[in-house]
């Protein structure tokens, strides 16, 4: 048998570039096959691939560079009215919505989170201080009854919003920013206003949480040094953030499981704290309902709690971020948006209500500007009140735990954020480096470099620190659901002009467009209630104006931020108004095969045991 060995061909790339297998011949054949050997016979040192993991990788960007986005626009161009911003002069700028909307159609991530890490970001994650040290604050304000009233509102306003985005996030699904549905279906300059607001958000978010995690740190020693906890603190997040999507869903789902257990158990306890059942203990009740009262500072002391339960509310669109990064987000996403339900009843809600009962309005132990003992929160108060000594101590640490949770996802929305708006030509090119392990390496440490702010936690005035981060990072988030509610209307509109139906659609919020209305129209009552109370405080007849003043930017210093972004895109791109007959609904929407989808899920649901169905109808 005579064995014929062909030499690879000059045009073969692959035989010409990569080593080749040893010759084997092909059964019942006189050809000897020669393969491309794919391996790397030499593997590079762990140095070498740590320094080479840094390096820029020109093929991975937040939002892809297509070399046939030209043809694509083209062809959309077809479809729709072209949107091209007008131009007064040849000299002006104009911001291209069609090539926007190809930037941001697909995500070049690396889709490693899992359903779990997906339904625990959902759950427990980005909770933080909003609920177990600035409610201390609320709880001052406004009483038990504010209190549980306010977080109520935000919750419903908040479910109607992830519902809405939801809906949005699995049809066109976008990594980076909510500002994308702004940009698309409301106004250019409004989503690049809105893009920059979220960012800011959780670049503030960084420093605010590691000066809080300080002040929890000084309940066991007072006269610790908070720069020291600081570091460790900033290096910790970093690290964390470091190790790319990955790390950020095992941490989270670490986090998380850690935040419902202490939240469970502490809602366990504080029923067995009320009806007296620990040793000493008497029953309380209602007591602290009646004496000093449900309510604090009147309807004003209401309104002053929103802003507070707006902020310990941020991060819950998280869910729609992560779901971008998903294998399968419409199977994935309903799910994790159920387990918003349970995080707004059990975490805030029944937690709340607890704590409403637990510890009265003016104890001064509470977070108030000026208190010589803020460290402590509502939560430990609750304990300490009940004479048990380890419990206190445990509830600190998770509460650092929380601390830490709400960094790393303060670090991985706005590096997100921060490269696709640089991909979109809304921000610096720099800021959309990803080096070879996905990673928006540059937007990480400019995130991370907001947290040095946190040294400020040493100054004796951190009470007035905390306060104006507060206020510059809770507001946004109601711009944000409001811009989301806003948006889906809008596409429900345009969707349904197109010739459209619902039954297209992959996902229906739950809520309808109904839910929409209603949480942009309670968006819209807690800006304006956020506005009296900003300009018109609880005691403002004994305040001079200086300090009306620094009130009224400490309850409303995101519009600012909000508007100038605004009126800055507007006048530099002389952007419009996106009509409903020029919205794009086509560009990067995902189309799923609906009927076999169903009927194979209708199929599987019917083999389910009734215990199955139950859970999966609540969970």
């Amino acid at each position: 048998m005579v064995c014929l060995i062909m030499p690879p061909s000059s045009h073969d790339i692959e035989m010409n570039i990569f080593p080749i297998k040893e010759d084997s011949l092909a059964q019942g054949s006189s050809y000897t096959m020669r393969e491309p050997l794919y391996e790397d016979t030499n593997p590079p040192r762990f140095f070498d691939r740590l320094v080479d993991g840094f390096r820029r990788d020109p093929t991975q960007r937040i939002t892809p560079e297509d070399p046939l986005d030209e043809i694509h626009a083209a062809e959309a161009a077809q479809l729709h009215r072209p949107i091209w911003l007008r131009r007064a002069s040849p000299s002006s700028h104009y911001y291209d919505v069609r090539l926007a909307n190809l930037q941001t159609a697909q995500s070049h991530l690396a889709r490693k989170l899992k359903g779990r890490h997906l339904q625990m970001i959902a759950i427990g994650g980005s909770i933080g201080t909003g609920l177990f040290v600035a409610s201390g604050r609320a709880l001052e304000v406004g009483g038990p009854a504010s209190l549980l009233i306010a977080y109520l509102f935000i919750g419903c306003m908040l479910y109607c919003t992830v519902q809405a985005l939801g809906e949005l996030a699995v049809c066109f699904p976008v990594a980076g920013s909510f500002s994308a549905y702004s940009t698309r279906f409301l106004d250019p300059s409004w989503g690049f206003a809105m893009g920059w607001n979220y960012a800011l958000q959780w670049l503030v978010a960084l420093p605010l949480e590691i000066i809080a995690a300080s002040i929890t740190i000084t309940y066991w020693n007072p006269d610790l040094d908070k720069a020291i906890f600081v570091t460790i603190f900033l290096v910790a997040v970093v690290a964390i953030n470091l190790f790319g999507v990955k790390g950020y869903g095992e941490a989270e789902f670490i986090f998380a499981i850690v935040k419902v257990i202490a939240v469970i158990g502490f809602i366990l306890l504080g029923i067995v704290l009320n009806i007296g059942g620990v040793p000493g203990g008497g029953y309380i009740g209602g007591l602290y309902w009646r004496e000093p009262g449900a309510f604090h500072n009147g309807f004003k002391g209401l309104c002053s709690v929103f802003v507070t339960a707006a902020f310990a509310f941020a991060g819950t669109e998280l869910v729609g971020l992560a779901a971008a990064e998903t294998a399968n987000p419409r199977k994935s996403l309903p799910t994790a948006i159920k387990q918003v339900f349970w995080r707004i009843t059990l975490f805030y809600i029944v937690a709340l209500f607890l704590i409403g009962l637990l510890v009265p309005y003016d104890d001064p132990r509470l977070l108030i500007p000026g208190s010589s003992t803020a460290a402590a929160s509502p939560f430990v108060i609750a304990i300490e009140n009940a004479g048990i000594e380890v419990l206190p101590s445990v509830m600190n640490v998770v509460i650092l735990i929380a601390v830490l949770s709400v960094g790393n996802s303060s670090v991985f929305g706005s590096s997100r954020t921060l490269a696709a708006l640089a991909d979109q030509n809304q921000a610096p090119k720099i800021l959309s480096y990803v080096d070879r392990r996905g990673r928006p390496l540059v937007s990480i440490l400019v995130a991370s470099s907001m947290g040095l702010l946190a040294y400020l936690a040493d100054l004796n005035e951190q009470g007035v620190v905390l306060d104006w981060l507060v206020a510059i990072s809770g507001l946004s988030s109601i711009f944000t659901w409001a811009s989301i509610c806003l948006a889906h209307i809008r596409f429900r509109r345009a969707w349904a002009q197109k010739g459209h139906s619902l039954r297209e659609l992959a996902f229906k919020s739950q809520c309808g467009v109904l839910g929409s209305y209603l949480g942009f129209f309670f968006n819209l009552l807690v800006l304006v209630a956020q506005f009296w109370v900003g300009a018109w405080p609880v005691d403002w007849e004994v305040q001079t104006s200086s300090q009306l003043a620094k009130s009224f930017f400490l309850q409303y210093m995101a519009a600012p931020v909000v508007i100038i972004s605004y009126l800055a895109h507007r006048l530099w791109t002389r952007a419009s108004f996106i009509r409903t007959a020029d919205m794009d609904i086509d560009t990067g929407r995902r189309d799923f095969n609906l009927p076999i989808l169903l009927a194979q899920e209708a199929e599987e649901r019917r083999g389910w045991p009734k215990w199955k169905r139950l859970y999966k109808f609540m969970c």
